[in-house]
């Protein structure tokens, strides 16, 4: 029984390959229909409009919420929130395992398991199909915490924000999963929402309020309307957690759209006439944790660890700037105590900034870890030398750079959406790099072949040519122009502050995970980021002896690892509010 539970892993996916060709052109497709798809079809309009109900039924929904949860005996309620989880089986087992134990140790510090589960986008990569909203989110969730009873439809509540990978097909299986009447068990969790986007309330006075701003960046009307109404009836002073699934706030510099989208909705929460504020907002996205302070204490949080690959945090602003409803809100990335010096303090990200720089210099081995791509690379550098051994002319040459310029400039400008001199530069000395290695490679083959090999015109030669320049140019490609992309990827990480994602994705580092965990109280909160800087490989989950596949028990996860994991508390932030003037958090 034991090792049929063991073969069952071996099939799941590990992290993905994002330079893979095939999947880079099956993204391009998804990206492509799924734009179109969401302006002409928005699916947000159509749940809106089967899901007509009265104003006073969505304030009846997000008020019901509240009963599902239980405060501690000091009166505080816990909830969890995790982020972009769905990349490779091992890392998104890994923060479920944890975010499935009655509690959680943290050095001296014991966490219970929060009353719910909240996700914050990108619940799958890097496709939303059935078969991955199966192997990368229901069933590491369902072995983290096995489903006590599939006919009952009480248990953990879950909700879920939907991610630009959710809206690659359109959102048709994050509405079919989460949005449906009957709610959908994910092992112990059970689904709550009727919508992409939702307001509930947690206690007297604390909200959580989250947002769907699709592939487009935009609020549809009917979201609008909903949180509107859910505002107009919420008592007042009442505070909100305010959740998106893009940090807005680090996306200044290349999509203003994403943080309009959350300022529209703060918008609709403070211009209600009731004294809501917001003392919390909320993203993934972003692949790391990171933090900062705004106006009054307001706390701009991303927390993006929940199994997809790493993020770089040293491309971080130490200062930010944003409009903010009625005033312009200068926030300033917070500070904890250092984890290797506690007697001094660090910025609040995760992992640090050196630890970020140090596995920047990964992409050195970029051909090699990124194999599929480098083959790639082999096939474009044998075509142009093929056209280049027929037109050895000034001519052919200016066409390869104008293919790798074009090409190469075209896609980092898009990729950073600015057009910056360092953007244009870069690129360009890319290309250029490209086509230099690429000519010379071929002219010295081509001459080298012609002077060592006699060829008498037999009908085999083109054949036996073609094989002999590709024994030649196809490692040239795979080992010299692949690593070109590494390096370009590596200086313009460290030092532009470019190639965030790329940089990144190409190294497919499952570690430093994260996850929040808050205890919500009328005075204020409490918010515990916990960090996992290692994560079990495959082949170090065995099955739990303690399982019973016959009577599960959700305290009793199917797989363990050999080795304990380790979370760590990265940092423990505390907020209280004044007495007497709800709309002034304070930083403890």
């Amino acid at each position: 029984m034991a090792d049929d539970l063991l073969n069952d892993t071996k099939t799941y996916p590990r992290m993905a390959h994002w330079f893979d060709p095939v999947l880079l052109l099956q993204l391009l497709n998804n990206v492509v229909l799924s734009s179109v798809f969401g302006q002409y079809a928005d699916r947000r309009l159509m749940i809106a409009a089967l899901d007509n109900v009265p104003p006073e039924e969505h304030a009846n929904r997000a008020e019901q919420f509240r009963a599902r949860l239980e405060k501690d005996v000091e009166g505080g309620l816990w909830i969890d929130w995790v982020a972009d989880l769905g990349d490779g089986f091992d890392s998104t087992y890994a923060v479920a395992s944890l975010l499935a134990r009655a509690e959680v140790n943290v050095g001296d510090v014991s966490l219970p398991r929060g009353q719910a589960l909240v996700m914050g986008g990108d619940e799958v990569y890097p496709k939303a199909t059935r078969q991955a909203y199966f192997n990368q989110l229901r069933q590491p969730y369902a072995w983290a915490a096995p489903d006590p009873d599939r006919k009952d439809d009480k248990g953990r509540p879950l909700l879920a924000i939907p991610g630009n990978h959710d809206w690659y097909d359109g959102l048709v299986l994050f509405l079919a999963l989460f949005c449906k009447d009957k709610p959908w068990h994910v092992g112990a969790w059970r689904s709550y929402q009727r919508r992409s986007y939702f307001a509930v309330r947690l206690t007297e006075t604390w909200w959580l309020w989250a947002t769907d701003i699709q592939l487009a960046d935009d609020m549809d009307g009917p979201q609008a309307d909903y949180f509107k109404q859910i505002a107009a009836a919420m008592p007042d002073n009442s505070r909100i957690i305010l959740c998106s699934a893009e940090p807005g706030w680090l996306y200044t510099d290349s999509n203003r759209k994403s943080w309009e989208i959350t300022e529209y909705a703060a918008g609709i929460a403070m211009n209600a006439g009731r004294g809501h504020t917001i003392p919390v907002l909320l993203s993934g996205d972003t692949h790391h944790y990171s933090r900062y302070v705004g106006k009054g204490g307001r706390q701009y949080v991303t927390s993006g660890g929940g199994g997809a690959f790493l993020h770089p945090t040293h491309q971080l602003e130490q200062d930010v700037s944003v409009n903010f409803v009625d005033h312009r809100e200068e926030m300033k990335l917070g500070t904890m105590p250092d984890p290797e010096a506690p007697q001094k303090t660090s910025a609040a990200a995760y992992p640090s900034f050196a630890t970020s720089r140090r596995l920047t210099w990964r992409n050195v081995f970029f051909a090699f870890t990124n194999y599929d791509f480098s083959l790639l690379m082999g096939g474009i550098y044998l075509l142009f030398a093929v056209l280049i051994s027929l037109r050895d002319r000034p001519d052919v040459h200016l066409l390869i750079a104008a293919v790798f310029g074009a090409s190469l400039i075209g896609y980092t400008v898009k990729q950073e959406v600015s057009r910056k001199f360092k953007i244009w530069g870069s690129a360009a000395v890319h290309a250029a790099a490209h086509v230099v290695v690429l000519i010379v490679a071929a002219r010295y083959a081509i001459a080298f072949n012609e002077q060592h090999f006699a060829w008498s015109g037999a009908w085999w030669e083109p054949w036996a040519w073609l094989g002999l320049l590709a024994a030649e140019m196809v490692p040239v490609g795979c080992l010299v122009g692949s690593t070109l992309f590494g390096l370009n990827m590596l200086v313009t990480c460290l030092l532009l502050r470019m190639n965030r994602n790329d940089a990144f994705s190409s190294l497919r580092i499952g570690a430093y995970n994260n996850f929040l965990r808050f205890r919500l109280t009328e005075d204020g909160f409490d918010m515990y980021a916990i960090g996992l800087e290692r994560v079990p490989a495959r082949e170090d989950w065995i099955a739990n002896a303690k399982h019973d596949r016959k009577r599960p028990n959700p305290e009793i996860p199917v797989f363990v690892p050999k080795h304990d994991l380790k979370p760590h508390l990265i940092e423990r932030v505390s907020v209280r509010f004044e007495p007497t003037e709800a709309r002034a958090p304070t930083t403890a």
